[in-house]
Parts: structure tokens; C-alpha cells; sequence
């Protein structure tokens, strides 16, 4: 039987207990729930006490074993619930070309765009893609992000896409339980050239292809991009009855360029998540206020591309459960620190701390159906990060400084 863990004498701990208390909805600043000088006692699979040092329990005084850290701060694990990490290829010049003043369809002439990704990623072999993500894991992990979300969708062809499928399975198995990984199929990312419609594609790749992958039960979530010129409501909703029909939990990006009515679709259809959500109007933000599914929000893409902001405000102050996520990838967001994206987002989307904290902790877990983590409390996951700072307020203060240390589980 292996002994109990007791990580004791933090600085301070960023339990979020009021947030968790409230599902991550209408948070104040109280309900970050700090604890100053204070321990944790973990078992292989919880939190089995959590409070200040001075109150420490004595039954665990020998039945756990102990580590000190003082002068440090814990949090519970980061989470990046939107990525796009597994692909081949650059797009360096695109970014270029855009500051230069060249358009969407302008870089797409000139072989830019998802298409481009396509080509690079075919290109690779599998060892290739997995040694590649191994090293953009191992850097997302530096930052102090412990649970990591991944799609595919740069495949684009079925044997392609079960490929990337495979990849980011044996990814998942080769971190676990030190990182925790979900995975996306994300095959409705773009409709390739080869066909002559959004239908056509969806009937001859997305859902056999889901179809045969469900079988190998390596899929966590199924992805569409629910947009104008790329799939439409009909394509979603044959995605999304296939998916629950197989068990399998449903995500979307949706509203990005228009509002196609996609965040009141994922919410119809008990959708884990739905993102980027740039154009969604009054009946979206109150479909998901009434509803479990979270609003993940993408500020780095809106900074990458140049573009306007989701209106946040609005998604919080009607109790919607907002999460913040890096959407890293090659072409519309280049960043892979969600915890820099987040400070960076927080003053312009008037968050206060208790908001910009969950929003990459318990909500972004519970986008990707992690309902047992995402704070430090009894009962929940023990999955933590540590950072080399005696402040909670320093980690987002400091845009972009190299401050955590580490994650902290005993799952087995």
C-alpha cells in the first residue's frame, strides 16, 4: 500500500474552494479561497485534507510522507482545454504577409491557410509528429500546464487523420500520469480541395472515420468547425448525433467569423465546450448561461490575427462558465503559454483574479469533462502546480517570466 502525501508549509495555496462552491459562475475576487502558510494531504486519487500549517492534522504526522516549500505557491494543475500542437510544417511567412497587409484570400493564393498545414503534416511520418509533440509538450508543461488538450484535424484525409489520431493516443499513454492528455478528432477542421462539398467530406472521412476510430476507444471529444464556408449547422448536428450516439462527448468552434447559432447548438447538444465564440448574440451567451456547457474563449488568436476581442463581460456577468485556452497552433495563433495568454486577456476582458484563475484551472478542466479537478479541495483530484513564488499575484503580474516549477500529482 503506498503511503499518503503531504506537500506541507506553501506560502500560500490557491485552493479556489469558493469558485468550485459556485461551478466556476459569477466568481468574486473572495473566491480564489487563498490560504496563507498552508499543506495538503493526498492519497493516490484525492485530496484528503487541505488547510494552514498551524492546523495541520496529527494522524497524518506518520502515516504520510512530507515535502517542504517554503517560499513557494500551489495552484490547481493548469489546463489547456485548445490545441492544435500536432502538425508539420511553418507558417512564419503568413504571419509576415499579414502584417504587410495581405488578406485571408490573398495568403490563400498563395499556398497559406489550413491547406498549407495539410501538406506539412502529410509530409511527416508518425515517429516524425511524435517526437516533434513530444518537444511542444515538454515546453507546455514547463510553464506549469499539467492537463493538455489536442486535436487533430491537419490530416485531413482518413488514413491521415486516423494517424494523427494514433499519434496523440501513444502521446496520451507516454505522459500519463504526469501529463494528462485529451483527444480531440477534430477530421471536420477544413473541407480539402478534393471535394466538392462540406457533405461529401463528412459522408467519406468524418463519420466512417469516427466510426472505425470508435471502436479502438482512443477518442475523448469530437471537434467541428461550425462556420461559414466551412461546415455548416447540418454538418454539426450529423457530427454531434453520430458522437452521443457512440458515446463519445461533443466539442465545437463556432460563432468565430459570424454568428452561425453554434454556441445554441453545442449547448442543445450537452456539448462539453464551444469556442472562440467572437460573434455570438444574446440567445447564445443565455443558452449557455442556462446550460453546462463552457464558453471557451481564444484572446490569442483575436491578438495573432489582428482581431477584435469576445466580449467577455457580457459571457460572465450572465453566468456563463468562461474558460481561457492557448489555441496553439501554426497559422491563427502561434503562442503555446496559456498562462500568458490569459494575463495578457484578463484587463481586456475586465476579469477580476477569481475569473482569469478558473477560467484556466476548474472551467478549463471542465471543458474537457474533468468535473473531479480544477481545485484544491477534499474529494477532487490531487493535480497541482507549484510556482517559485511566495505571491499567487506575481504569476499573472509577470507576463511571460518562466515561474513554475512544476506539477504535482499522486495519480497512478
Amino acid at each position: 500500500m503506498k503511503r499518503l502525501k503531504a506537500f506541507r508549509n506553501f506560502d500560500q495555496i490557491l485552493t479556489l474552494e469558493g469558485s468550485y462552491k459556485k461551478d466556476g459562475r459569477k466568481v468574486q475576487p473572495e473566491d480564489m479561497s487563498i490560504l496563507h502558510k498552508a499543506s495538503v494531504v493526498c492519497s493516490e486519487n484525492e485530496v484528503l485534507w487541505v488547510g494552514l500549517e498551524k492546523d495541520f492534522p496529527q494522524e497524518y504526522e506518520k502515516t504520510a510522507e512530507h515535502s517542504y516549500f517554503k517560499g513557494k505557491a500551489l495552484t490547481p494543475e493548469i489546463v489547456d482545454s485548445h490545441t492544435h500542437l500536432i502538425f508539420g510544417g511553418n507558417r512564419a511567412d503568413e504571419y509576415s504577409m499579414r502584417l504587410n497587409g495581405a488578406d485571408y484570400q490573398e495568403i490563400a493564393k498563395a499556398g497559406g491557410g489550413i491547406l498549407n498545414t495539410m501538406k506539412g503534416t502529410q509530409a511527416l511520418s508518425s515517429e516524425e509528429l511524435f517526437n516533434i509533440s513530444v518537444d511542444r509538450i515538454n515546453r507546455i508543461h514547463s510553464y506549469g500546464v499539467g492537463t493538455i488538450e489536442i486535436k487533430s484535424g491537419y490530416g485531413l484525409e482518413y488514413s491521415k487523420e486516423m494517424e494523427l489520431t494514433k499519434v496523440i493516443d501513444k502521446l496520451k499513454k507516454h505522459f500519463y500520469p504526469k501529463i494528462q492528455i485529451k483527444n480531440t478528432y477534430m477530421a471536420a477542421h477544413a473541407v480539402p480541395k478534393d471535394y466538392t462539398s462540406s457533405k461529401e467530406f463528412m459522408s467519406s472521412v468524418v463519420i466512417p472515420l469516427l466510426e472505425e476510430l470508435s471502436d479502438k476507444n482512443i477518442i475523448d471529444a469530437v471537434d467541428i468547425f461550425h462556420e461559414q464556408n466551412y461546415f455548416d449547422s447540418k454538418d454539426t448536428k450529423l457530427l454531434f448525433e453520430k458522437a452521443k450516439a457512440l458515446g463519445i462527448d461533443r466539442k465545437s468552434h463556432a460563432d468565430e467569423f459570424f454568428d452561425n447559432k453554434g454556441a445554441i447548438l453545442a449547448c442543445k447538444y450537452d456539448a462539453l465546450s464551444t469556442d472562440h465564440l467572437l460573434r455570438t448574440e444574446q440567445d447564445g451567451i443565455e443558452a449557455l448561461a442556462q446550460s453546462s456547457t463552457v464558453a471557451t474563449l481564444l484572446p490569442g488568436t483575436g491578438f495573432f490575427l489582428g482581431k477584435p476581442q469576445a466580449n467577455a463581460r457580457r459571457f460572465l456577468d450572465q453566468g456563463v462558465k468562461v474558460a481561457i485556452a492557448s489555441d496553439y497552433n501554426p497559422g491563427s495563433c502561434h503562442c503555446d503559454n496559456v498562462i500568458l495568454v490569459a494575463s495578457l486577456a484578463a484587463p481586456a476582458y475586465k476579469m477580476n483574479m477569481a475569473e482569469l484563475w478558473s477560467s484556466i484551472t476548474l472551467n478549463s478542466a471542465h471543458a474537457l469533462g474533468l468535473k473531479n479537478q480544477g481545485a484544491i479541495v477534499q474529494g477532487l483530484k490531487p493535480r497541482f502546480t507549484i510556482f517559485n513564488v511566495s505571491n499567487i499575484n506575481s504569476i499573472t503580474y509577470n507576463w511571460g517570466r518562466q515561474l513554475s516549477s512544476g506539477t504535482i500529482t499522486t495519480e497512478v
